[in-house]
């Protein structure tokens, strides 16, 4: 073996480096097997042996404590290869296979690098030249066995940490809220504050079923959360803050909450960058699912109910926006109408109409994805009135017992809130208690620590002062909130439950609320005629056909009626458009919006329905004033008044209007004005500008 090593290791290798790399598992085997480290170092004196002088070896141990399963972490083994890859490196030395790697395919990879660059590589068994098929076969079993030895230690550990997790025996991180004895057995956390304010957290949720809503309860009433923190020297230690969106999320999830002991629920696999991918699995692949195994915060029907109210809830962020929770909105029926043409939910729009927000309820699915018009678009205001109608003529035989059940809810929740703030004041009187003794035990003399220990006192009285004021101030807010006039209004408006539902106080969740326990979903129809079909379904099943009309479009609303209309034409025969005004104003008609008619409205109804003036109607049948005439024949108007007097023009007086109306035809008035002029009572001069004139005017007319 010695001569075959001999012959294996020519000149040129001898001229570069050896590389000498040492790696231990984990930092627990470095300091507890340092034997199989010292045998990794010695390799050294086997390369000196081999003829590499000291200063050309060089030893990467900067792995130490790293995995062998993969190369992504290991900034020792990526070196290597490297040098390696640079034809810096005559021979690798490794104390076997799996120091190096117990991955095939890093194995590989140095494998051909190493061929590439003619650099041998040496174990304990001896010396191997990966250009050489015999060494590279014994070379890829050793890599492979090396990859199949870590899979079986693997195997076995995972397969008695499933047997016991099957068992629930396997200890896991326990959530906020449980601790374990001495015995290993999980317990509610002895902390009646922690308790509290959990059981505050899953009654909330249970009136309220919606995440946000938990969350804007603690905030508005300045409840405090705890949590654990979980590295650093304070590790373990419970601090108090505010409470987010998240930790309500996990806590709602979480089945431990429950009393179940689970074990397999998130699925943990390494991305190509070496970084940690979780994916949940769903509840029939855990590998653990063990109920009742310890105290809980609730039932096991009560979790799964909050699973499903979550999951309805998650909806709303989807393509189509199933359910979703109940929102602010006046749009009554918000998550749970569908399309009666295409089957798909209906969003909610709001718009602003006539000072007031409104919604409405549109399929606009084949308007995103298709660029087409919305399947439909639907008032929502006359919908949730009929749906409103139904809804209580429904719940009317149960008024009286909601009343009591309303009366009830409230007293508990108040005095869930009061119990919690009790347990935040003796929380930090507690600590204040704590600083004070701190301060008291410390030498008066050594003043730096005793400035300290008093600042941090006084700042915990300051925090107690403040919180007890805060709880005397919600307590008297509570305290109003629950008087016994407001109980027995709470009552009064109970027994009448049409008058509960439309009273300003109550919110348009609750309301959402109660229409989502009583109505699986709403179906909604528009036909051509504007009427609306609504199909009710129930709890349970049964359904209820409503139909309402859908309001008149905004310009249907303010448009003109034919009886106004009609008025209208008839009077231009007399007036003009401010006569007409007067004369609507003081019939008592108004406008579609209920003003009072004005000469520019009638004005724009007459031209938008092409109706003619007063004085076009005059003019189409040759009729015009003698301002009017005297303008076409370039005559004074005396001359003109006088011709209507002496009975040369033709004219009428109008009976509304008191004015002539004189009839202008050219051909008439040029005999007459002929007849004047044999008479005598015509000079020449004026005769021959008129006939000039009258046939200027017989063009035009």
């Amino acid at each position: 073996m010695v001569t075959v090593q001999g012959r294996k290791i020519q000149p040129q290798h001898l001229q570069r480096n050896a590389y000498l790399y040492v790696r231990q598992s984990s930092l627990r085997q470095v300091y507890e097997h340092s034997e199989s480290t010292k045998r990794q170092y010695a390799l050294a004196d086997r390369a000196m042996a081999l003829g590499w002088s000291r200063e050309n070896i060089v030893t990467i141990d900067s792995d130490l404590g790293q995995s062998g399963s993969s190369a992504t972490s290991r900034d020792g083994f990526k070196k290597l290869v490297a040098e390696v890859g640079m034809g810096h490196a005559g021979i690798v030395i490794g104390i076997e296979v799996s120091r190096l790697a117990r991955n095939s395919s890093d194995w590989h990879r140095l494998l051909e690098i190493c061929a590439l660059s003619e650099t041998l590589i040496l174990d304990e068994d001896g010396v191997y030249d990966p250009n050489d098929f015999n060494d590279r076969l014994v070379l890829g079993l050793k890599g492979t066995m090396s990859e199949a030895e870590l899979h079986y230690l693997k195997a076995r550990m995972w397969g008695g940490r499933l047997a016991k997790a099957r068992r629930g025996e396997l200890k896991t991180s326990l959530p906020i809220g449980f601790v374990r004895t001495e015995d290993s057995t999980v317990v509610l956390d002895p902390d009646r504050q922690v308790q509290e304010v959990l059981r505050t957290l899953f009654q909330i949720f249970r009136k309220k079923r919606s995440a946000r809503a938990v969350v804007l309860h603690f905030q508005h009433h300045g409840i405090r959360f705890p949590r654990k923190i979980l590295q650093g020297p304070r590790k373990g230690e419970l601090v108090w803050g505010a409470l987010s969106y998240t930790r309500v999320v996990q806590i709602l999830h979480n089945p431990c909450y429950a009393g179940i002991y689970c074990y397999g629920k998130v699925k943990t696999r390494k991305t190509p960058e070496g970084k940690a991918k979780y994916t949940y699995m769903p509840k029939e692949n855990w590998h653990a699912f063990i109920r009742d195994a310890h105290a809980a915060y609730l039932s096991y029907e009560e979790w799964e109910e909050n699973q499903r109210i979550l999951a309805n809830n998650a909806q709303a962020y989807g393509v189509y926006r199933r359910n979703g929770p109940p929102r602010e909105g006046s749009a009554l029926l918000q998550g749970i109408v569908i399309c009666g043409r295409c089957g798909r939910r209906m969003r909610v729009h709001y718009r602003s109409r006539a000072e007031m927000i409104q919604g409405d309820y549109r399929c606009e699915q084949h308007s995103r994805t298709l660029a087409q018009a919305p399947c439909q678009c639907i008032s929502g205001t006359v919908v949730d009135e009929a749906v409103s109608k139904l809804v209580l003529e429904s719940v009317t035989p149960l008024a009286v017992d909601l009343a009591f059940r309303i009366q009830n809810e409230l007293k508990q929740r108040r005095e869930a809130l009061e119990r919690i703030r009790a347990g935040q004041l003796q929380r930090l009187q507690y600590e204040a208690n704590m600083a004070r003794r701190r301060y008291m035990q410390v030498d008066p003399n050594n003043r730096l620590v005793a400035d300290t220990l008093e600042a941090e006192w006084n700042t915990k009285l300051r925090a107690v002062q403040e919180a007890q004021e805060e709880h005397e101030r919600q307590r008297k807010v509570d305290l109003h909130e629950m008087g016994e006039n407001e109980k027995r209004e709470i009552i009064a408006l109970s027994t009448d439950i049409p008058k509960l539902w439309n009273n300003p106080k109550t919110l348009q969740q609750d309301k959402k609320r109660i229409l989502r326990h009583l109505i699986d979903d709403v179906t909604l129809t528009k036909a051509p005629d504007r009427r609306i079909a609504v199909q009710v379904r129930f709890r349970g099943g049964a359904t209820t056909m409503l139909e309402v009309m859908n309001p008149k479009p905004a310009p249907e609303l303010f448009k003109t009626s034919k009886a106004t209309i009609d008025r209208i034409d008839a009077l231009l025969n007399c007036y003009h458009d401010s006569g007409v005004a007067a004369v609507l104003n003081a019939e008592g008609l108004r406008t579609p919006r209920g003003k009072l008619f004005r000469n520019a409205t009638v004005g724009y109804i007459r031209r938008t329905y092409g109706l003619p003036s007063f004085y076009d109607r005059v003019h189409g049948q040759n009729n015009y004033t003698i301002k009017e005439v005297a303008q076409k024949l370039r005559l004074s108007y005396n001359t003109v008044y006088l011709w209507v007097k002496n009975r040369i023009l033709d004219a009428e007086m109008h009976p509304a209007r008191k004015l002539y109306l004189c009839k202008l035809e050219p051909d008439i008035l040029r005999q007459r004005l002929t007849r004047e002029y044999q008479s005598g009572r015509m000079t020449p001069q004026l005769h021959h500008k008129m006939m000039d004139r009258l046939n200027e005017v017989q063009y035009e007319l």
